[in-house]
């Protein structure tokens, strides 16, 4: 077994360890494989992962093209510029980031009408951190009103990036308040909403206790970005 084998079970080992402790559903993992190279996403698609995670279109081109002979499901979790929607809506099947309507109208005009909508989780900035993406917890209805009859679209619920917190009750805090964000949108009527992406390689336990339906995982995968 390789070194990466050996840490992606390992990370998969702490999902299911997490989810039977708490007695929630086993999350999706989603390998963010951010600086490593194809290869290393090859390795994993033969071991059996199916869902990657890029942060920059930049990057993630050569990526695409490289792998393009594989059934890979990438989910794009970066922040969104205007003038890089078109790639995105043309070769992801996720975007995890969406934090404005003009973006996410952007993505459904420019998806290709022969593909499927574009599964999308609209970003919250939980503690209203300067540095980080995302819409303010009190402002996540309206902009899921605004963005859920956009034709070519799918909105499948909501993605965070907490503060640090190194507390596991904190942790589950800021996760919990997400959980009601999106309970929210089911009472006021949205259908379809069944993700929660939260969670990475440091809190991944607290996020699964809370209901995370795909945890992005990078640095206990692939190890230090190169």
């Amino acid at each position: 077994m390789t070194p990466l084998e050996h840490h992606w079970r390992q990370v998969l080992d702490r999902l299911q360890a997490a989810a039977n402790r708490f007695g929630r559903p086993a999350p999706t993992l989603l390998a963010v494989s951010k600086t490593h190279p194809a290869s290393a996403i090859r390795a994993l698609f033969e071991r059996g992962q199916r869902a990657f995670g890029e942060s920059y279109w930049q990057e993630a081109e050569a990526k695409l093209t490289e792998l393009a002979d594989l059934p890979i499901e990438w989910h794009f979790i970066g922040p969104l510029q205007s003038n890089k929607t078109r790639p995105i809506a043309e070769h992801f099947h996720w975007v995890h980031g969406v934090e404005r309507e003009k973006i996410a109208r952007r993505l459904s005009e420019q998806r290709p009408t022969h593909l499927p909508p574009l599964n999308i989780c609209l970003q919250v900035n939980l503690d209203g951190e300067a540095s980080k993406s995302g819409v303010a917890p009190e402002d996540v209805l309206a902009l899921a009103q605004a963005v859920k009859d956009l034709p070519n679209l799918k909105l499948r619920g909501l993605m965070c990036i907490p503060e640090p917190r190194e507390d596991f009750e904190q942790q589950r805090a800021a996760f919990a308040r997400m959980g009601a964000s999106l309970q929210q949108l089911k009472d006021a009527g949205f259908e379809g909403l069944d993700t929660l992406s939260m969670g990475m390689s440091d809190d991944l336990e607290a996020a699964v206790a809370e209901g995370s339906t795909i945890v992005r995982v990078g640095t206990a995968i692939f190890g230090a970005r190169e």
